[in-house]
């Protein structure tokens, strides 16, 4: 059964009973962010992320962004961060960033999707980063909307019909306050290069390095 709770009624607190619980045994979470509604599960559960993969109706193979409690928790979850990085962190987190890096090779396949990197982001909305922190530090970030579809979402009652009887709990905290997603930013070797522009425009994020 899907459960909807309404985080913009302002009388409700959070996390609401049984939210925390139902993430940690494996359950499903539509979420609020700072762009876009999330589609989250604990990363750790390989159940949770097969039943993540199945309600985006895709395969495996492409990654799974992860929102983080704190810009602390990259270095447990990244196998380095260039000094690019930690000077974008810095600059754009908490905020509408994804930054990919080299990931742990303990990570799950289905979140780095066969890529030995992995995309990470401290949100500027805190029900994510209060969810991230309920999971262990990390909680999937992928966007909530179907392989192919828009994922920009005006009512509670348009993501209850889309994912009944798939996700155990819906946040809903009003229209989602963006229409893009974040923008997505590889850093390696090569230095810093687009993978997505969203919300931030990437010459923003290159003036930001080269400031100081």
């Amino acid at each position: 059964m899907t459960r909807l709770v309404r985080l913009d009624a302002g009388s409700v607190s959070f996390p609401p009973p049984g939210v925390v619980e139902s993430l940690r045994a494996g359950g499903m979470l539509v979420f609020p962010t700072d762009t876009l509604y999330g589609l989250g599960v604990d990363p750790a559960s390989e159940e949770a992320l097969a039943r993540l993969l199945a309600a985006k109706g895709r395969e495996g193979g492409k990654p799974i962004p992860l929102l983080l409690d704190g810009p602390a928790r990259a270095s447990s979850l990244a196998r380095r961060i260039p000094a690019e990085a930690s000077r974008l962190m810095e600059r754009f987190w908490p905020g509408a960033l994804t930054i990919v890096l080299p990931a742990r090779p303990s990570l799950p396949a289905a979140i780095t999707g066969g890529t030995g990197t992995v995309g990470l982001r401290v949100p500027g909305h805190p029900v994510p980063r209060a969810l991230a922190a309920a999971a262990g530090g990390a909680i999937t970030g992928t966007s909530a909307n179907r392989a192919g579809s828009p994922g920009a979402w005006g009512t509670a009652e348009e993501l209850v019909t889309e994912f009944a009887g798939e996700a155990d709990w819906i946040l809903w905290d009003g229209p989602a306050p963006a229409s893009a997603g974040s923008t997505v930013v590889l850093v390696g070797e090569g230095g810093v290069s687009l993978l997505r522009e969203g919300v931030i425009p990437f010459p923003t994020i290159i003036n930001a390095l080269g400031e100081g």
